[in-house]
């Protein structure tokens, strides 16, 4: 085969064809097809074509997916055409209510490696793979034409070789300086976020539908809200008629944007309250005070690490929902959310059901919420469904 163009097996070249953005490491048996970025030529084991992809020398992922059109380009023009298109598919489907929104969202979007969030006038650009890293520039000059922010940032997703490390802030790499807080809209609701922090600007925007979810069943409910970070869900919660909200989350810094927040929607702090510690912690002290509530939000991190504990979703979640329906009145709701990629949804069913039973009680599934329209997955690649976010009733 000549330099540029990759064999597959049947098998692979079947998931390709039926959507998957991604040829694995081992599909290649050790070759190398190619330089960082470089755009290689797939084709089957009869020599059909099959997509075009860029490659990456290094990770599990070898290959990702540019188009199955074999006149496919990825040159300026061809970049630029695709951010276009996303931005058309965000005007068709989003209100303009929405002032922070993903624009571009990696494969769903065609242009792998990296996803871009608006944040009124700003842009934050996320780098997950290097082979995206070589088309930077012609990305950044796309999105300058197509959306002519003020600035965008460029925050490194990559993982270094010695492990993950700690992130560095997001890098300005056109326009000018943001200011230090950015007021966003979602919806009727006003929150703060800062485009230059490492671990987030302060709304995940992904869960843009759960947090509606939630506030629509929050009216006369008393909500406790763990690992609750800038208060977002609380917020909704509150402006849904919560008669009582409680936040629970490691960090003070983080409860002090949360009342911000509050103040931004002109919200008073009446029947608010804001707890620091160890979500499993606070509930073993309010269950043996006997107190309950009617909905319990839980959306930990992935992974985090708190003062006396490692916390990692895929193994400890069972452990959360026995502790959360140890307060959760008979007859309450559990807001379940986890964002592990590795975390099936046949298996987070698995997680809630075996808590529930480790807790002598039953949960029955009312509602799963996805990702928003602005985090397009493309067919037949169902590891992009990361976000899982379900609404179930406890007997």
């Amino acid at each position: 085969m000549r330099r540029g163009t990759v064999r597959v097996a049947a098998e692979v070249a079947w998931h390709v064809r039926s959507g998957h953005p991604w040829i694995f490491r081992d599909a290649l048996a050790g070759r190398s097809v190619g330089s960082v970025g470089e755009v290689v030529e797939i084709v089957d084991q009869s020599g059909a074509f099959v997509a075009r992809g860029l490659f990456e020398p290094a990770g599990p992922v070898a290959i990702r997916i540019i188009g199955r059109d074999p006149a496919v380009r990825f040159d300026e023009g061809a970049i630029r055409a695709r951010i276009e298109a996303a931005r058309r598919l965000r005007e068709r489907l989003l209100s303009p209510v929405h002032t922070a929104v993903r624009v571009l969202h990696g494969d769903g979007d065609e242009l792998p490696g990296v996803s871009v969030d608006r944040y009124g006038e700003h842009l934050v650009l996320q780098l997950y793979s290097a082979a995206a890293e070589p088309h930077l520039p012609a990305i950044l000059d796309g999105l300058e034409a197509v959306w002519q922010p003020r600035s965008i940032y460029l925050q490194q997703r990559l993982r270094p070789q010695t492990g993950e490390g700690p992130r560095a802030p997001a890098e300005l790499v056109r326009g000018t300086v943001a200011p230090v807080e950015i007021e966003v809209r979602e919806g009727d609701l006003t929150f703060a976020v800062d485009v230059t922090a490492p671990l987030g600007t302060g709304l995940f925007l992904d869960l843009r539908d759960g947090r509606e979810a939630v506030r629509e069943l929050s009216r006369g409910r008393r909500v406790l809200n763990l690992y609750s970070y800038t208060g977002a869900f609380s917020v909704h919660a509150a402006r849904g008629g919560a008669r009582e909200v409680v936040s629970v989350d490691l960090a003070t810094k983080a409860h002090g944007r949360a009342r911000h927040n509050l103040q931004l929607n002109e919200m008073a702090e009446t029947g608010m309250e804001f707890i620091t510690g160890d979500a499993q912690s606070v509930m073993t002290r309010m269950q043996e005070r006997k107190r309950q509530f009617d909905l319990v939000v839980i959306d930990p991190p992935s992974f985090s690490q708190g003062k006396d504990r490692v916390f990692v979703a895929s193994k400890d979640y069972r452990e959360l929902v026995t502790a959360a329906l140890g307060v959760t009145a008979p007859g309450g709701l559990l807001a379940c959310a986890s964002n592990t990629a590795r975390l099936p949804l046949d298996d987070f069913d698995k997680i809630l059901g075996s808590g529930a039973h480790a807790a002598g009680r039953r949960l029955t599934c009312l509602k799963r919420v996805g990702l928003p329209p602005d985090f397009p997955v493309p067919c037949g690649f169902t590891e992009g469904h990361y976000l899982k976010f379900e609404i179930a009733a406890a007997d």
